[in-house]
């Protein structure tokens, strides 16, 4: 399963770019939205950050160092199957932009996935302090981080998770609740299907929980992406489906199968 998931774009392996920097949505955003083709090639990503400079970093160490770290959370190859999926829905959802980020670097992000639980399972307005991340990190693995390396991790896993809409506050950080819609509903339920769920299993997944979405709600959303036709959803009494036909290729349905 790892393997296929591997092909798919996601990402089981120990490095992570939350060492260095928080998920870059503003950086995605303003990436894409300068490309904003939806067929360009990941050496058209690199040719707009690192000669183009479109995220207007001040040194070329920056633009290769921005690059790199983009395309360790998003993949910024359209035969990366994830990064695909985002592509779809990211202009036909703006609202979701931020979850649809938050989702791609969580399948890719080995470390923001190991982290994302203790997030979730706050009480909503509970304080999480930079202490409290940095304590949980160093659980994960001791000794693995420096000091410094351990609180600048944990300073961008809270600023991530802000981002996303899970936390809010610049300084003190306050749990919250996400903002769903029907875009990241549609990215939730594709990831869990890559990775075997099916039917009403689909809206139980860990993605659809890191969007903080309960059953009812997701159904409803999905119902909405249905009509839009970014899904195809179908409900008989207790029996649901979820297709992809609009996401996924043949070759993929293959390797699925």
């Amino acid at each position: 399963m790892k393997n296929n998931l591997t092909n798919f774009g996601f990402n089981f392996g120990r490095n992570s770019a939350h060492t260095a920097r928080t998920m870059m949505l503003n950086e995605l955003q303003t990436l894409l939205a300068y490309v904003n083709n939806p067929i360009a090639e990941k050496s058209d990503y690199r040719r707009v950050v690192e000669d183009e400079n479109c995220l207007s970093k001040r040194s070329g160490k920056t633009r290769t160092l921005s690059f790199r770290h983009l395309t360790e959370l998003y993949g910024l190859d359209p035969d990366i199957l994830l990064f695909r999926v985002l592509l779809f829905l990211w202009g036909r959802d703006p609202a979701a932009q931020p979850q649809l980020a938050l989702l791609c670097a969580y399948a890719r992000d080995t470390l923001l996935r190991s982290a994302v639980p203790l997030v979730l399972d706050l009480p909503n307005g509970a304080r999480l302090s930079r202490e409290t991340m940095e304590e949980f990190i160093e659980g994960l693995e001791p000794g693995r981080f420096s000091p410094a390396t351990l609180k600048s991790t944990a300073q961008n896993l809270n600023s991530s998770l802000t981002q996303s809409g899970h936390l809010n506050g610049r300084v003190r950080k306050i749990r919250d609740r996400v903002t769903v819609s029907s875009g990241s509903i549609s990215y939730a339920l594709f990831m869990g299907y890559l990775t075997g769920a099916r039917g009403e299993f689909l809206f139980r997944s860990e993605y659809i929980k890191l969007l903080d979405c309960p059953f009812d709600k997701a159904i409803e959303l999905a119902e909405e992406a249905s009509r839009k036709g970014w899904v195809v959803f179908k409900r008989v009494g207790d029996v649901i489906e979820v297709l992809f036909p609009n996401l996924i290729n043949q070759k993929e349905m293959e390797l699925l199968q």
